[in-house]
């Protein structure tokens, strides 16, 4: 993924994290799963909702909450490295 998406991406999705996120999509290998697989999801509602077929599809909102759900999973543990690093 380009970096610069990525840190597009960080700015809007946990501002107050963007250092810390950095450095767990480096040293974490279940963040950077996540963060890839939030991304993914990301491309695939954007490139479904732009299809005026599949604009009222019931599988955009189940990939909406999956993708919320990840998203919930990457700040818990950005909650939970954020205590252990005092950032």
């Amino acid at each position: 993924m380009n970096s610069k998406v990525i840190n597009k991406k960080i700015k809007y999705m946990f501002p107050e994290h963007s250092e810390l996120v950095n450095t767990l999509k480096d040293n974490n290998p279940r963040f950077a799963k996540l963060f890839q697989e939030h991304d993914e999801l990301d491309k695939t509602i954007t490139h479904l909702e732009l299809d005026p077929i599949n604009h009222i599809h019931d599988d955009i909102e189940i990939l909406k909450r999956k993708k919320l759900k990840i998203k919930d999973e990457l700040y818990l543990l950005l909650q939970k490295a954020s205590v252990l690093t005092g950032k």
